[in-house]
């Protein structure tokens, strides 16, 4: 017990952002990390979305996603069954999941609603890593990813709004919160 998913999404969207029920995940990433932030696996895939499979021009720019690389993609119900049986390996150690606020849980729990889906995840307690990160630094509000690594005495690693670089990223923040 003990390890911890953390996991970020990307999705589309445009200059503004777009209401969530509009937003299709583009990108999963997830890294199994210990409490103290170290990553024992992780999970990185492309999903084409169904909707506006087309991706803006801003949302290419934000992610660096290629059209490409979502061309190529699955959908969601082809890449979740995917990720479900790379968590299931993990499921006997794991205290929870994490994400860099609600964002991604919401996210999830309207895809899984759309498509049917069922998840170990829903199963296992989730932790608001961006709130308990302001209440651990006694933040007078939460602050982004960047901000937070930057308090923490730390640079942000890799390609920012790419789903696995952020995952991992938040991931390095867990023993800052979790208790030792």
């Amino acid at each position: 017990m003990g390890h911890w998913i953390v996991i970020d999404l990307e999705a589309t969207t445009d200059e503004g952002g777009w209401p969530l029920a509009d937003m299709e995940i583009i990108e999963i990433g997830a890294t199994l990390a210990t409490a103290d932030g170290r990553e024992l696996d992780h999970f990185q895939r492309f999903v084409y979305p169904q909707r506006r499979p087309h991706l803006t021009p801003f949302c290419r720019e934000l992610t660096r996603i290629n059209q490409t690389d979502i061309d190529a993609a699955a959908p969601l119900t082809g890449v979740w069954p995917l990720f479900e049986r790379w968590l299931v390996g993990h499921r006997a150690r794991l205290a929870g999941w994490v994400s860099w606020g609600d964002y991604d849980r919401r996210q999830l729990e309207q895809e899984w609603g759309r498509h049917r889906l069922d998840s170990i995840l829903a199963q296992l307690p989730h932790l608001n890593l961006k709130q308990a990160f302001a209440q651990a630094r006694r933040l007078r509000h939460p602050v982004g990813l960047n901000t937070a690594l930057q308090l923490a005495g730390f640079s942000f690693q890799g390609q920012p709004h790419r789903a696995l670089e952020d995952a991992r990223n938040t991931a390095r923040l867990l023993p800052l919160v979790m208790p030792g």
